[in-house]
């Protein structure tokens, strides 16, 4: 009989990586199972969409149930736990509910006696400083451009990933955008009130709770005294500090904050704007009679030597790579002598580099250019006529072969067309080329670009999946101060101001009063620094995109970046580095983050913490499975009569806490001990 024991457990060695953590952070007591899952209570209203949008951004699976809504299911002591093999379990981790009055009478009878029988935490979403909150009101009104503070007891409760201070949007002063009350702290008699994050009124005044924790009745209730919605940067940056408090550090998900950005058409020349007759020079939107002595004819913008290394220079300061995105036709049509080309393959080791086809033909429908906007040029039968796979596959394999041919060190699978063309481009294309997929296909393309502003979700292009880029508003044809200024105002200035009025006819824009050569490092750097930096804090690792012009002459592109990178110093703690991943890295961090949702809504995977230990279960298809743990947790490879053998350290630090994603087969697990 022994030896069948012996045997079992030895059989447990397959089994992938338990873990260990402090006896502190054990989510329950003995005997008690807390599956690891979140329940929000949901309204509609805007602070349920903010945590809800966080604990989507992680991956964190949660069930939602409908306040309000006819024939929802109760909020009973059956609907909240129940027993499994003798064991009393939680059905849920944490709890997330508008404020604190939001259920009543028997349901909320059955919700206080679950969080105390199984030390389970709440969120209320937004509330006001109130007695029930153990709180009273120390001042409440608009809270725009106010800055928070999260405490000492904060960083130690899941927010020291930050280095303290975080600003309260302000981003129109014209709109009031964060309405707030600052709580002081009134708890009853036998409870405690400890704030986690204060404000103090614009203009100065008493320093308040915005964001506390109130532990009374045997329960922790987080109350959030400042309205927020999804889309405001503060709401994103403390966002995964409420996940770590609600799950106590121990959670399915995982976060970075990332930052990449592309430099498109290295070796081209771009076209240059116009900023007389508001074109680009060059283009099909020029009028090719404009006088001469006004601006120059054929004036495009190039990088010269200096320019690679003022590149090499800021890369290293910044401890930031920028990826190249060449054209390798460019160099060729330079000449054989081309210092542009020289000083880059000079220094090829100092960057990444990823195929932009090439010349950067258009690789979509034929174009007709003798109407405006443009459009697909037909055949005799009426039929769109394409660009051919063979010419297609030219423009990837020639610029391939031209990397070689330098020691350029090129990941084949990557690539970036012409201004995303071949894939499908509304109004004038509303599908894919259909000679792209084979011409992919045959070259082992397996990523390529697409435009967020145009497609934001990812897909299948034969074999390879597209990566969605955004732009940034400094453009491919300015290298300039004044002409990216000039370029602006055209775009976001309405007729009477001087502008094309776009901004009034497209519904996405809106008008700006026209701004001076001030303007660019006023308005243009804070407002083109902020969307990117909400790219980044949103755990989204979507690349950025620019153009080699914005390296050139006046380096414009250089005050944007560097605008991110200061924010996020100054808001992250340096065990939180913005992380740079290659263009394969976002795809493949892109597939993770898709099969993982799909998992969740299928509820395949099944996690639990019991005894300390917990264990995820999958019952779908293989999958990698996204975990955080407190820091000083580590993996266990293999588990021998109850008894783990340590495997060094779990998953990677960030953050101050241990995170990974971790395969697991199908009818696999994964174990983890906590204690």
């Amino acid at each position: 009989m022994k030896s069948r024991i012996v045997a079992g457990a030895v059989a447990l060695l397959g089994l992938a990586g338990i873990v260990l953590a402090q006896p502190a952070l054990a989510a329950a007591g003995a005997k008690q199972r807390i599956d690891l899952r979140v329940l929000v209570l949901d309204d509609g209203t805007t602070g349920i969409d903010t945590l809800r949008a966080q604990l989507d951004r992680e991956g964190v699976p949660y069930d939602t149930l409908a306040l309000g809504t006819d024939g929802r299911p109760a909020i009973t002591p059956a609907y909240l736990a129940d027993t499994v093999g003798g064991v009393r379990r939680a059905k849920y981790q944490g709890v997330v509910l508008p404020n604190e009055g939001a259920v009543t009478g028997a349901e909320a009878t059955a919700l206080a006696d679950f969080e105390r029988e199984f030390k389970v935490r709440q969120i209320d979403a937004y509330t006001w400083a109130n007695p029930n909150v153990g709180q009273s009101t120390a001042w409440s009104g608009v809270l725009d451009g106010a800055t928070m503070q999260v405490t000492d007891a904060g960083k130690a409760a899941g927010f020291g990933y930050l280095t303290g201070a975080v600003a309260i949007d302000d981003r129109d002063p014209a709109v009031l955008e964060s309405y707030g009350y600052l709580g002081a702290a009134a708890p009853a008699a036998g409870a405690t009130f400890t704030s986690l994050v204060t404000a103090t009124p614009p203009g100065g005044g008493t320093r308040g709770s915005v964001m506390g924790v109130y532990a009374h009745d045997g329960r922790e209730e987080l109350a959030i005294t400042l309205a927020a919605n999804r889309y405001q940067t503060h709401a994103m940056e403390l966002g995964h500090g409420l996940i770590t408090w609600l799950t106590k550090g121990i959670h399915l998900g995982f976060t970075r904050n990332w930052f990449s950005v592309h430099v498109d058409d290295v070796f081209l020349a771009d076209d240059r704007w116009d900023t007389v007759h508001n074109c680009s020079v060059g283009g099909s939107d020029c009028n090719p009679e404009r006088d001469p002595t006004v601006q120059p004819y054929n004036t495009t913008i190039r990088m010269t030597k200096d320019d690679v290394s003022a590149l090499v220079a800021w890369q290293n300061s910044r401890g930031l790579k920028l990826d190249m995105v060449f054209n390798g036709g460019g160099s060729v049509e330079a000449g054989a002598g081309d210092a542009l080309t020289k000083a880059f393959v000079g220094s090829k080791g100092q960057f990444r580099w990823i195929n932009h086809t090439y010349e950067h033909p258009y690789l979509g429908c034929v174009q007709d250019f003798t109407v405006s906007p443009w459009r697909c040029a037909t055949d005799g039968s009426g039929k769109t006529r394409w660009v051919s796979q063979a010419d297609i596959s030219a423009q990837i394999k020639q610029n391939v072969d031209w990397a070689k041919g330098k020691g350029i060190a090129l990941d084949a699978s990557e690539l970036v067309t012409g201004e995303h063309s071949g894939l499908k481009t509304l109004p004038q294309m509303p599908a894919d080329n259909p000679n792209l997929v084979a011409a992919l296909n045959a070259n082992g393309v397996k990523y390529v670009a697409s435009d967020a502003s145009r497609e934001q979700s990812t897909r299948a292009v034969g074999n390879a999946t597209t990566v969605p880029r955004f732009p940034l508003n400094i453009y491919y044809n300015v290298a300039t101060v004044a002409e990216e200024v000039d370029e602006y105002n055209w775009l976001y200035t309405s007729k009477a101001d001087g502008g094309s009025g776009l901004c009034t006819s497209n519904p996405a824009s809106t008008c700006i009063r026209p701004i001076g050569a001030e303007g660019f490092a006023n308005y243009i750097v804070p407002a083109e620094s902020r969307i990117a930096f909400d790219h980044v804090v949103s755990a989204n690792p979507a690349p950025h995109y620019a153009h080699q012009s914005n390296l050139a002459e006046d380096r414009i592109l250089y005050p944007v970046l560097d605008a991110v990178l200061a924010r996020y110093h100054a808001t992250y703690t340096a065990a939180t580095p913005v992380i740079n991943p290659r263009f394969a890295d976002v795809a493949r961090q892109n597939r993770r983050q898709a099969a993982w949702a799909a998992a969740v809504a299928s509820r395949s995977v099944e996690a639990y913490v019991l005894d300390g230990r917990v264990t995820v279960t999958n019952k779908g298809q293989a999958t990698d499975v996204p975990l955080t743990m407190p820091s000083g947790t580590k993996l266990v490879s293999a588990s021998v009569l109850g008894y783990g053998v340590s495997g060094g350290a779990f998953g990677e630090a960030y953050g101050g806490e241990r995170s990974a994603w971790r395969p697991v087969g199908k009818g696999g697990q994964q174990l983890l001990r906590v204690g």
